[in-house]
């Protein structure tokens, strides 16, 4: 199954530290005494813990040192509980453990060594001159210089990309250029899903029939995953990536939605390659805007159709849609320009846009969805017909003023149908099974939501309720949050999540 995504920041992420460079540092004298090694071993930070199950603290990722002060030495020797320890921090996601000799114990307990290497878990042992902090530095030094390395890629991508676009062949030489970089392959789809333009090394017969499935999943309109059989909750995503035969897949929708797709396979697939691909799809999205033809003359049409008294549905389907959006824009730093209206306008898909008082407000089509824009604070309406616009415009100056008021960079407007809309018990249940079934399958994630709305989001009480710490609940609920695309603080989605959850028992 394919996985949807909506675009990274500028910058990539931080990327993870192979856990071999750790190794070769010849300050720290790590190490390894069991588990697998190699390249692929990977760790995202370093976490100090004494705990006997510091499971519950663990994000994944995590180099876990311990100096083993919670196994007493009569248990060490027997081996009691280490089966379980390392069972519940390779669960957790986990990525090494780290096992400091001195003070408490002077070798690493054999039935840690072989736990670890029951469980697949990589075993460092970590002397006595070598402090816990000393490790973590590391682990951050190494992670801020492959950050550097990978920024500085980036940077050169971006500038040899917008060189490609300005070529006489500016789409043949983006793609060209993209394929380099992330060395691979590269193709723009058409609408109609047939490949236009290609660089790079093709990728095998079976990726690239994955690839334009991807395709169909990211272009406007799609209302089903190419290669399963559940429907999409709502519009077709920004981006969705896939792995098939040893290729990464990664798709992006392009422009204002008139259904060009960008496609790239690569065999590995590094941190800031989302970046780079979503720059050359933004190159691409402007390249094929000549292709929209009959835009400029139906917005005309449309216009002069108001001013001469025709009503607004009969202009409004000049546009080419009968249900809309609206969405209000605030900038996050200064007020907005016409420069910066537009930019807005071309980010969320639409070029209806209007500048006044502050306030950037963009007409959209239903079909696009809007996505949070960096930089900016924004106010969605309900889908509304043309007669139905005034009142759009209103729910969207009430949904900005509440993402201003909560700090967040989107808020929709009654986005979600609901339960009391639905007849009989098996229309309640499917419709709880699709609202919550981005986290249906991790029981923590659920049980942690049921308690919290049952407690009125009380985190400390919460906590008790399920026996884990109330940084885990926090992180369990910001979880629950990003995965079902919800506002938590709003009311109306709590009560509703509240009767989903009651229709899952």
């Amino acid at each position: 199954m394919p996985s949807s995504s909506a675009p990274d920041p500028v910058s990539p992420l931080t990327p993870p530290v192979p856990l071999a460079s750790l190794l070769a540092r010849e300050d720290l004298a790590l190490r390894q005494i069991a588990g697998p090694s190699g390249p692929g071993v990977v760790v995202h930070a370093a976490h100090a813990s004494e705990l006997a199950d510091p499971s519950p603290y663990l994000l994944g990722g995590e180099l876990l040192l311990t100096a083993g002060v919670h196994i007493p030495e009569a248990a060490a020797g027997s081996g009691a509980g280490f089966d379980d320890y390392v069972a519940r921090i390779v669960a957790a996601g986990g990525a090494a453990l780290g096992f400091g000799l001195a003070p408490v114990h002077d070798t690493v307990p054999p039935a840690l060594v072989a736990a670890c290497d029951t469980h697949g878990l990589p075993l460092v042992e970590v002397p006595p001159r070598t402090t816990f902090s000393g490790v973590a530095r590391a682990v951050w030094q190494l992670m801020a210089e492959v950050r550097l390395a990978e920024l500085r890629r980036v940077a050169e991508a971006q500038q040899g990309l917008a060189a490609a676009a300005a070529r006489p062949d500016p789409v043949p030489s983006v793609l060209r250029r993209l394929a380099r970089q992330v060395n691979g392959w590269a193709v723009l789809y058409g609408p109609d899903g047939a490949e236009i333009a290609s660089a790079g090394r093709p990728a095998p017969a079976e990726a690239r029939q994955a690839l334009a499935r991807l395709a169909d999943v990211v272009r406007p309109g799609a209302n089903r995953w190419a290669d399963g059989p559940a429907r999409l909750a709502g519009p077709a995503p920004a981006s969705a990536t896939d792995t098939v035969a040893g290729a990464h897949l990664a798709a992006y929708g392009l422009g204002v939605g008139q259904g060009f797709v960008l496609g790239v396979a690569a065999a590995r697939r590094d941190p800031g390659d989302h970046t780079v691909a979503s720059v050359a799809a933004v190159l691409l999205s402007l390249l094929t805007g000549a292709h929209r033809g009959g835009t400029e003359a139906a917005r005309s049409a449309a216009l002069v159709r108001l001013l001469l008294g025709a009503p607004p549905d009969e202009a409004a389907a000049l546009l080419g849609a009968e249900r809309w959006i609206v969405v209000h824009g605030r900038p996050d730093e200064r007020p907005p320009g016409t420069v910066a209206a537009s930019a807005l306008g071309a980010a969320l898909g639409s070029p209806l846009v209007d500048l006044g008082d502050g306030v950037v407000r963009v007409l959209v089509p239903a079909d696009r969805e809007p996505t949070p824009c960096p930089g900016w604070t924004l106010g969605v309406s309900a889908a509304a017909g043309p007669g139905e616009w005034p009142a759009a415009d209103a729910q969207a100056a009430r949904a900005l003023a509440r993402a201003r008021a909560t700090r967040v960079p989107l808020v929709r407007h009654g986005a979600r149908p609901a339960l009391a809309e639905l007849v009989g018990p098996a229309e309640a249940q499917a419709h709880a099974r699709a609202l919550l079934d981005p986290i249906a399958a991790t029981p923590a994630l659920t049980e942690t939501l049921r308690a919290w709305l049952s407690l009125h989001g009380s985190w400390d009480r919460t906590a008790v309720a399920l026996s884990v710490h109330r940084n885990t609940v926090r992180q369990r609920i910001a979880r629950c949050a990003t995965l079902l695309d919800a506002d938590l603080d709003d009311p109306d989605v709590r009560m509703e999540l509240w009767f989903a959850l009651r229709q899952m028992r």
